[in-house]
């Protein structure tokens, strides 16, 4: 008799997990899985392993090469390089789409002799200027007056909403990206202010479709300068500051001290026109960042965040300006104070 209860426990169905249980495991797990994939979809974009940077003076990797290559002389860009299309052109020099060791390229050409001097100067920058910032140099030929660079087929920044608006890229076309893509460019600005030639001005952007132009969209979504044929020096201590070019300028994207301050009355003159520095590139600033922010869903929201920044860039007094440090700094303390704002409220929610 003692044994029958249990017997009678043996003889009881086996208890299932109750629905609720198994909905609360559930739960936790889709909550684990979600905050890993928010930590990356808010990570930045790692810039890829061809950062010339990572390579001696000379030498460069791009793609998926393991080892670092010195740049293609002349005689390699004549015999290994296949030239396929043009797919740019500009007063310096054209660019064709080619091909070195199956791997796609861009060769540019020099456009008339009485560019060259532009040329040279651009092919000089982009030597010196190597870094995660420029371009990839591959190589070069003052005799044939070319130069090889990476090639990146997402193109100039000019693009960058129809690119976009492409289906595959819909899910990167959020403010949080294009914040950064934004941040990339006021790096971009801020290295160009400290290079290792010393404050050099982005003069090529009198307008902001010729400003976007001097700048590529990379497969991984970040920003490098490609076109550095117009890259003056300030230099402060020898009182050296610059004019971007030999024509009078107009219009409201250009910084104020860019235009002829004498009249209409009083012809253009290049000899009579002030000289500037670098708060010129200050001032384009703002609009080109509100091109790169676009009109996607919170891009209204990070305009609200950088309006000081801005209005503050858009002062008539170039030495009132910020920094493009000072704007970096702005830029990346709104994308992680906004990124960990987006981050809480999502997890507040589940």
């Amino acid at each position: 008799m003692e044994k029958r209860p249990q017997d009678d426990r043996k003889s009881l169905p086996h208890r299932e997990v109750p629905p609720v249980v198994g909905l609360l495991l559930a739960m936790v797990l889709m909550n684990m899985l979600l905050y890993l994939c928010l930590d990356q979809f808010f990570i930045s974009p790692r810039r890829s392993a061809g950062d010339p940077s990572h390579c001696p003076y000379g030498y460069f990797r791009m793609g998926q090469m393991k080892n670092c290559s010195p740049w293609l002389s002349c005689e390699e860009l004549r015999t290994e390089v296949r030239q396929l299309k043009l797919v740019g052109e500009g007063a310096v020099k054209r660019v064709f789409l080619s091909e070195w060791k199956e791997r796609k390229v861009a060769l540019s050409r020099l456009t008339s002799l009485e560019m060259k001097d532009d040329f040279l100067h651009g092919l000089q920058m982009l030597k010196s200027l190597q870094s995660k910032h420029v371009v990839t140099l591959l190589g070069y030929c003052e005799d044939d007056n070319t130069i090889l660079t990476e090639y990146h087929p997402l193109g100039s920044l000019s693009s960058l909403e129809e690119t976009l608006n492409l289906s595959k890229y819909r899910d990167v076309n959020t403010w949080q990206r294009r914040l950064q893509l934004a941040t990339d460019y006021v790096g971009i600005i801020n290295y160009l202010h400290h290079s290792p030639q010393g404050t050099l001005v982005m003069c090529d952007s009198s307008d902001l479709p010729k400003t976007l132009s001097q700048y590529l969209l990379t497969s991984n979504f970040s920003i490098v300068v490609n076109d550095l044929d117009a890259l003056p020096l300030v230099n402060r201590s020898s009182g050296t500051f610059v004019k971007c070019g030999h024509r009078e300028l107009h219009g409201d994207f250009v910084a104020p001290e860019q235009l002829w301050p004498y009249g209409e009355d009083m012809p253009f003159h290049n000899d009579l026109m002030p000289s500037y520095d670098e708060k010129i590139d200050i001032w384009k600033i703002p609009d080109v960042s509100s091109f790169l922010l676009g009109h996607v869903e919170g891009s209204d929201m990070v305009r609200f965040h950088l309006f000081d920044i801005h209005k503050a860039c858009k002062s008539q007094t170039p030495a009132e300006r910020p920094t493009a440090q000072d704007i970096l700094d702005t830029y990346q303390k709104v994308l992680n104070s906004l990124r960990d704002t987006v981050v809480s409220q999502t997890r507040e929610m589940l």
